[in-house]
């Protein structure tokens, strides 16, 4: 596989298994003719905080932008790919000229490319790749270079500490194709770097508490041998990080990814090294732009392939306390500082300059 340029304040809603949620109805269900009408966006699950909060209202406000009278159905699988399925082809039954999709199971949604295109309905790929079945398009940050930079990132910290022991490595959701790809970028920077892997694992469905308590088991198995944690996500870092603090352990320098609020607080406290800063707006822009483009018929701009798939890949940026203030609360930044600084974190902020 080449290697690409591609990948909490909770409020999490909840939805009706096929309930879609639609702004604008819609005006027409022809396929490909350059007529406005309705797009599906079908997310991946409910653990991850960022589909409520970011990719959908964000992914909406542009297709807003695009096409007034266009509709946007989305929809939720909460992890489940059956699930997901048939939000596919419920949008498909009412009349969606085009679906955004980050799935649930890699694998299991070359199927739903299949049926989608068979009916003549774009399928864009987003976040996660379908490798089995080629998509129309695929926009992402690239996953493996996410991998690489968090793991490289930890490496050069422990080597300046002078850090001794090894490695603990916890991958994401076994069935998502990007979760592979950061797992080869880890594997990369940790596979020659001097420390050892002790352990990985492949968290189910990115669960955090399933991180959480594979990561207990290890505490106990590696009593003071873990120098450091790579943690795919956020989400499976905050699980790693519990389960030290249940452990009454000293937190090692524990890796993220997807710059979630929680965790810029947690980076900001010291409990997490690093993360990464992926502005969702930029691939949930991007997306819009694509999948409008394919509806009027036009191909939208490739930067590279991906599983035989055109693909806009974005470069991510790792976060840790050193750049924290200039990359997520600049003038570029995605936060503000009244939004993280409360006052469990306010001498922290203070300490790192951010106000």
């Amino acid at each position: 596989m080449r290697r690409l340029a591609s990948g909490a304040l909770t409020g999490i809603l909840a939805l009706g298994a096929l309930t879609a949620c639609a702004e604008e109805p819609g005006a027409g269900t022809s396929k490909g003719d350059g007529k406005p009408g309705k797009v599906a966006f079908l997310m991946p699950d409910l653990a991850s905080t960022r589909y409520e909060q970011y990719d959908a209202p964000l992914f909406k406000k542009r297709m807003a932008k695009l096409c007034p009278d266009c509709g946007v159905i989305y929809q939720n699988a909460d992890s489940d790919a059956s699930l997901q399925q048939q939000q596919a082809n419920s949008a498909i039954a009412q009349g969606a000229k085009a679906i955004v999709i980050d799935p649930v199971d890699s694998a299991a949604a070359a199927t739903i490319v299949q049926t989608a295109q068979s009916q003549g309905v774009k399928v864009v790929a987003y976040d996660r790749p379908i490798p089995d079945k080629p998509a129309d398009f695929y926009v992402s940050f690239d996953n493996e270079a996410i991998g690489e930079s968090i793991a490289q990132s930890l490496v050069d910290h422990l080597k300046e500490t002078r850090a001794k022991g090894g490695v603990l490595q916890v991958n994401g959701s076994p069935t998502d194709a990007a979760a592979g790809l950061i797992k080869k970028g880890i594997h990369n920077a940790v596979d020659d770097s001097g420390f050892d892997l002790l352990a990985e694992y492949d968290t189910p469905d990115w669960a955090p508490e399933k991180a959480q308590q594979w990561v207990s088991g290890q505490i106990a198995q590696y009593r003071g041998e873990i120098a450091g944690v790579v943690a795919a996500n956020d989400g499976t870092g905050g699980g790693a990080i519990a389960a030290f603090k249940a452990a009454d352990r000293k937190v090692p320098p524990v890796t993220g990814n997807d710059a979630e609020v929680a965790a810029i607080q947690r980076v900001i406290a010291g409990d997490q090294y690093n993360t990464i800063s992926k502005p969702i707006r930029i691939v949930a822009e991007a997306a819009a732009d694509a999948v409008h483009q394919l509806t009027q018929g036009k191909e939208p701009t490739a930067d590279t392939e991906l599983f035989d798939t055109p693909s806009r890949l974005f470069k991510p940026t790792v976060v840790t306390q050193k750049n924290l203030k200039e990359v997520i609360f600049g003038p570029d930044g995605v936060l503000k500082a009244e939004a993280v600084c409360g006052s469990r974190y306010a001498a922290d902020c203070r300490r790192l300059g951010i106000q």
